[in-house]
């Protein structure tokens, strides 16, 4: 049996404290503080943009050019957004390595080469455990890019280039648990890996190779040739008559394919289209699909990613694309439900 203890002062039948989180008013409090934390954090964040110079530009040319490995450090909070840059420059085709400054102190400077460039983080620029670390740094030669809250520390006067994260204030409510100067931090990370990969000329297919698994990996690999119908499709001459292309049309889930003597594309004919003709036309079974085929669909490439098809079939509102070689012609047709089973999304 349980037994409840009543404490002096304490209001009956409730915990001591619990009108302050419970109910609407409670409730309302919890949202309002979410709502501050967040856009304290936007703010922060739409801060950078203004400081965007010749800086930021001369360290992704620093980080793009760099014939060795980009190594990222920082310690605490800091070191939690070094690691995440390494991994995304490393995964849009930068190397790159995280070094915990201390560790590097103890014999895992050995993994930084003369062309190599650093990215060192640092909310205050005057953490101690990477004091040793910018030095060896400096004599190796190895450029330097700071990304720090105080354009004027230590670590900011050393570097070749300064970014600067500060901002106005942390979003904890004593201004001393890093939020606001870390979301800033990892947000600047970010502009300088994506500018990085496009200086680089990475691409999907780039992408693809280093993300080989899970559906990340299929959505990046499969292929227009992986999910096409290819076999026994029906395909239609532009003379054919509407009536010839009532069967191929329940076969094909209401698309067909219209192709010249040389079986290079003419045009599409959809059940839409033979709807809209029903309605205006009581003779439409002897019409010509020429008539009313639409003669400039939206096609898909052989050799092209599905992923990209099935943002053409959303953009444009389409369940089928005729699938084309470099010579226009037909190979087959492609359809959202099956790209939808294949899981690519």
């Amino acid at each position: 049996m349980s037994r409840t203890t009543s404490h002096p002062g304490a209001p009956s039948g409730s915990d001591v404290g619990s009108e302050a989180v419970d109910g609407s008013e409670g409730d309302q409090a919890i949202l309002e503080e979410a709502r501050r934390v967040l856009r304290l954090e936007a703010a922060s964040v739409d801060a950078l943009v203004g400081r965007l110079d010749e800086k930021f530009v001369r360290a992704s040319r620093l980080l793009a050019g760099a014939e060795g490995r980009v190594v990222v450090s920082g310690l605490g909070k800091s070191g939690h957004v070094a690691r995440k840059l390494a991994s995304t420059l490393t995964s849009t085709g930068t190397p790159a390595s995280y070094l915990h400054p201390v560790e590097s102190l103890h014999g895992d400077m050995g993994i930084i080469g003369r062309r190599d460039v650093a990215i060192l983080v640092s909310k205050s620029g005057e953490t101690q455990e990477l004091a040793g670390l910018m030095d060896y740094l400096l004599r190796m030669g190895v450029p330097i890019v700071a990304l720090t809250g105080r354009p004027e520390s230590e670590l900011a006067r050393h570097a070749t280039v300064v970014l600067d994260c500060s901002v106005a204030e942390e979003a904890c409510p004593m201004d001393l648990a890093p939020t606001s100067s870390t979301t800033a931090a990892l947000a600047m990370g970010d502009a300088l890996a994506v500018v990085v990969l496009q200086l680089k000329g990475f691409e999907a297919e780039d992408f693809a190779l280093l993300h080989p698994g899970g559906t990340l990996g299929r959505t990046l690999t499969l292929g227009v040739r992986d999910v096409m119908v290819s076999d026994e499709v029906p395909t239609l001459p532009p003379d054919a008559t509407i009536r010839e292309a009532i069967a191929p049309l329940a076969k094909m889930r209401g698309t067909v394919v219209v192709v010249d003597a040389q079986t290079r594309l003419a045009g599409v004919l959809t059940a839409g289209d033979l709807t809209r003709l029903m309605e205006r036309d009581p003779n439409f079974l002897q019409r010509p699909v020429s008539d009313v085929m639409t003669r400039e669909p939206k096609v898909a490439a052989l050799d092209e990613l599905a992923a990209a098809a099935v943002r053409r079939m959303e953009e444009f509102g389409i369940m089928a694309l005729p699938v084309l070689d470099q010579e226009r012609r037909v190979r087959g047709i492609v359809h959202l439900h099956d790209i939808l089973r294949s899981g690519v999304v």
